[in-house]
């Protein structure tokens, strides 16, 4: 395999004279011979089908009906628990009284899965998915499998897969064979924080050689993102299978400058080299990671593992745990508080198949990722976005499997706590405009000719909406709902014994549902890294003390954000920029 080698074919941009990657010309299936007698092998691939693309431009009515749906219910949501109590004092309460007991449920479901995807997670993490993958490699041979620790997690099912393919070696993909293309992406992150990335690559328990790194960066980060480059190619290309520069023009048409049209430029890329290489690309996996982002040693072993045992493996994605620790130290009170929630979460869909989405860092197959023209160009959410991507391209064939082993990332840190606050509003500013994928999914479930299958599709769009709405909504009912109908019943002559007793029992009900954020306290806490030895021994005190804030924090950063975000769908106000989250070489870069 050649280092290092840059693409070779490329057409020049109409308005920027920038190289454009091009798209990978269809081909017949299978093998082709070059001249050389060497077996090659292309990707099978058509032009990116456009209706997989978001609108740029005017919308539908039908699209714009979408968007200002989920506006219009999280607005009106709230403005009952304002409205009803004068219409009515018992409706109000009744009202309120709904959502919060509904909310409960939820929480304590929501604690019990937290508990399940962490030790999920410990048990996973403590195997040895390099001695799996031996033996599968072993039963492939016809040889019996090398002695080591049998117990552990999914030890069973494992036991049978090799008992399988011992009786059926056509049953699974030889894992030695597999490639790990990993695109990483950056705009102007300093060089300490990407070479830890870089190197943690190095020392998982994937040869470094099955790894072909994509450094995909952008030309609008300047000489010194394009300098930095060039230092990490220096200084690691040589120490992986490969190790590409890519640099992503800017300006570009049909495109949003964020990190989706960054990594599906590298993308294109990594297909030429794949196709230039004469390599199989069923035999390749992507996986896009941030620049801050460091996986676990075990990471690229465990989808490799899952990737040649799974018959559907074009139709997969693989989802591993983001877990935001890697600073959480160094990190401001209502920073670690909103990182510890999006650890919550993500430890929670591992457990929860229906709710399971791609989120930041995930992998697909290279075959799957040419036939749909890669990840959107035209989003600023293009990790959550890529679920809905495949799902239609695949009319409902798809589906996210879990990877149990996380990828560590670095919760908001921007210097100042003025200028952290600033950082993190943007970034759940950003995510929370995930909602633009409520009309990019209404419209193709209930549009006519929708090729996926209709009741799934449903199914999915409302819980897509739930989702947002419940985001926006449910923290600020829930924290002022119990007083509105009491204020409102004893100033118009309304109270009743239920009324009077409304924010006594909407407080009970909220202590109670402390038991779910004390299992979580406990999960985050064993989540914790070890105390760096910068940080004085007094911060352990404050991340006890920091839970004082959740409640707070939930309202300020979550339910305006996502307000924000739907208020711009709403009135049209779409977002076309990508806010980059600041990334500083904090404590552990030093």
């Amino acid at each position: 395999m050649r280092a290092n080698r840059q693409p070779v074919t490329s057409v020049e941009s109409p308005t920027s004279g920038h190289p454009l990657p091009q798209p990978l010309r269809p081909s017949p299936p299978g093998p082709r011979t070059t001249g050389g007698g060497a077996v090659a092998f292309e990707p099978v691939a058509a032009p990116p089908p456009t209706d997989l693309e978001l609108p740029m431009g005017p919308r539908t009515r039908l699209y714009r009906f979408f968007e200002a749906l989920p506006a219009a219910i999280s607005f009106t949501a709230v403005g009952l628990v304002f409205v009803l109590p004068f219409v009515d004092a018992m409706l109000g309460a009744v009202y309120v009284l709904s959502i919060v007991g509904l909310m409960f449920v939820r929480a304590m479901f929501g604690a019990i899965d937290v508990a399940r995807g962490f030790l999920r997670y410990r048990r996973s993490a403590r195997v040895d998915w390099a001695a799996r993958l031996t033996d599968l490699e072993r039963a492939l041979d016809g040889r019996p499998s090398l002695s080591h620790p049998r117990g552990g997690f999914c030890a069973a099912d494992h036991a049978a897969l090799v008992a399988k393919v011992s009786a059926d070696p056509t049953s699974i993909m030889r894992p030695s064979t597999l490639l790990h293309a990993v695109v990483v992406a950056a705009f102007n992150e300093p060089y300490p924080v990407i070479a830890d990335t870089i190197r943690t690559l190095l020392h998982t328990s994937t040869k470094p050689e099955q790894l072909l790194v994509f450094f995909a960066y952008e030309e609008r980060g300047g000489p010194a993102m394009a300098e930095t480059a060039r230092r990490l190619e220096a200084e690691y290309g040589h120490r992986f299978g490969a190790f590409v520069l890519v640099e992503h023009p800017a300006g570009l048409p049909d495109e949003i400058a964020g990190k989706g049209a960054n990594i599906t430029y590298a993308g294109h890329r990594l297909a030429e080299w794949v196709r230039d290489e004469a390599i199989d690309p069923r035999r390749v996996i992507v996986t896009s990671l941030d620049c801050d982002n460091i996986p676990h040693e075990s990471y690229f072993d465990c989808v490799a593992y899952e990737y040649a045992t799974a018959p559907d493996r074009e139709r997969l994605s693989f989802q591993p745990i983001s877990l935001y620790i890697t600073n959480i130290w160094d990190v401001p009170a209502p920073s670690r508080v909103v990182a510890s929630a999006n650890c919550f979460w993500n430890l929670t869909t591992t457990v929860r198949r229906l709710a399971l989405r791609n989120f930041a860092s995930h992998a697909q197959p290279l075959t799957a990722l040419v036939e749909m023209g890669f990840w959107s160009k035209r989003t600023i959410v293009e990790d959550g976005h890529q679920y809905w991507r495949s799902w239609f391209h695949f009319d409902g064939d798809y589906r996210v499997v879990p990877i149990h082993v996380p990828i560590f990332q670095d919760a908001v840190q921007a210097g100042t706590f003025r200028a952290t606050m600033i950082a993190q509003f943007k970034q759940l500013s950003r995510w929370s405009y995930g909602a633009s994928d409520v009309p990019y999914v209404g419209v193709r479930v209930f549009a006519p000719a929708a090729r996926a299958p209709f009741w799934p599709g449903v199914l999915r769009f409302f819980s897509l909406l739930e989702g947002h709405v419940s985001l926006a909504s449910i923290s600020i009912i829930i924290a002022i709902g119990g007083w509105i109908p009491f204020v409102v019943a004893t100033q118009t002559g309304q109270a009743s014994s239920l009324v009077e007793r409304m924010p006594m029992t909407v407080g009970i009900v909220q202590q109670i549902g402390m038991i779910g954020l004390i299992v979580s306290i406990v999960v985050f806490n064993a989540l914790l890294p070890p105390r760096p030895i910068h940080v004085p021994r007094e911060r352990r005190v404050t991340m006890w003390l920091q839970w004082l804030l959740y409640p707070l924090t939930l309202l300020v950063f979550n339910s305006s954000t996502a307000l924000y975000s739907q208020w711009c769908l709403l009135t049209g106000r779409y977002r076309e920029r990508f806010d980059v989250t600041e990334k500083m070489a904090g404590g552990r870069s030093n």
